[in-house]
């Protein structure tokens, strides 16, 4: 395979950079901000890019997309990532969502969510993690019980769950089946978040708005036809999910970014600490495209596997990346580098970046899953 971006990457990352100048506000600081700027920002975006056929643009087009390529879909995600990421949570029903619903759906699912998802009206979160049960997902148990022929009372909590008080869906993860081994007895629903019993309750954390909630199902009514896949066998579901999950979030790009617009406050002078700062600098670089590399491989994968592989090795790569950029930038900008207005170096990047930096070693499987799921695959062990 190729690194190189090809003619219509180069022009679509041309078209989306052009997008990005003219139609978000100056200042943008992404999504998550207080107030409800950010959120409006992102969602007028969001549109601007289904307008265009973009927002899916990788989705077949009976799905509402466009047939591009997985490059092109990946040069989307890295400028998104490399501006703020103003798709703010619409990036879930692209990245996952939406694929995992054309992967395992009925036909009533798919033309209930897909086109939802394509012209940016729906947005999702996702209802995995539990108290006890965060890296550890199949020790879930919010429970669904059988409350008549084809219906289900679904009660228990979720936390940790990004976006629920936007969102108008919840893919949820309930346990259905306690007989067999933890892994199976999963069935996935797809739950409307205004429907009687379902309760959010934000979470502050310095992440920012939206980002933590934790959600209650109190004997919550779902149906038959709100089964995605097969009933008691979620985790292959599960599993997909999480494969594309951990590829989705370009946050090399980020880290790019951040180091090409920190090369110009490094110190020039011949002490042996500036010598240093420079010698970190260069050897970010390496690792940032060494991670870019890494995604691009279980990228390619996904032309021939339904799930990608290398998956989390290059997750890894990236995350731990992701805090010594932080962790840099801060060193070479001191305090000024926690400054989050418009007076900030490096357009208010670096705050932002170390915060966000902290829950990437945690979320969507911590550093120390990846590591046991690279160990699995090296001696083909099977999950148990």
């Amino acid at each position: 395979m190729t690194f190189a971006d090809d003619k219509a990457v180069s022009n679509l990352r041309l078209r989306l950079r052009r997008m990005i100048e003219e139609n978000l506000p100056e200042g943008f600081r992404g999504a998550f901000v207080e107030g409800t700027a950010g959120q409006e920002a992102a969602n007028d975006f969001c549109r601007r890019l289904a307008e265009e056929n973009l927002l899916t643009m990788s989705w077949p087009r009976e799905f509402g997309g466009a047939d591009a390529s997985i490059w092109e879909q990946a040069a989307l995600r890295e400028e998104m990532w490399a501006h703020h990421e103003p798709r703010g949570a619409q990036y879930m029903g692209l990245n996952w969502v939406g694929p995992s619903i054309m992967q395992f759906g009925t036909p009533e699912q798919r033309a209930q969510h897909l086109p939802a998802i394509a012209n940016a009206s729906s947005t999702w979160c996702q209802g995995f993690s539990e108290p006890e049960a965060g890296s550890d997902l199949a020790s879930l148990r919010l429970r669904a019980q059988r409350s008549g022929e084809d219906e289900w009372l679904l009660s228990g909590q979720k936390i940790w769950t990004s976006y629920a008080s936007l969102a108008q869906w919840c893919f949820l993860t309930a346990r259905t089946d306690n007989s067999g081994s933890k892994h199976h007895g999963i069935t996935i629903f797809l739950v409307p978040m205004d429907r009687p019993g379902v309760t959010v309750r934000k979470i502050d954390s310095m992440l920012g708005p939206h980002h933590l909630n934790e959600v209650f199902f109190d004997e919550v009514v779902a149906s038959d036809a709100e089964i995605l896949g097969e009933r008691d066998k979620g985790w292959d579901v599960i599993r997909f999910v999480l494969a594309h999950e951990r590829i989705g979030i370009a946050r090399y790009a980020r880290d790019e970014r951040i180091l090409s617009l920190l090369a110009e406050y490094l110190p020039d002078d011949e002490r042996p600490e500036s010598e240093a700062l420079r010698a970190a600098h260069a050897r970010l670089l390496v690792k940032a495209r060494t991670a870019r590399l890494m995604n691009y491989r279980s990228i390619a994968s996904t032309a021939s596997a339904d799930a990608p592989g290398g998956v989390s090795g290059a997750r890894l790569a990236t995350t731990l990346l992701d805090q010594e950029v932080a962790a840099l930038a801060l060193e070479v900008l001191g305090e000024e580098g926690l400054y989050a207005d418009d007076l900030a170096p490096l357009d208010a990047w670096v705050e932002e970046a170390w915060r966000y930096a902290r829950s990437a070693t945690i979320a969507s499987g911590t550093s120390e899953v990846q590591r046991l799921l690279v160990a699995r695959a090296m001696t083909r062990e099977p999950a148990r």
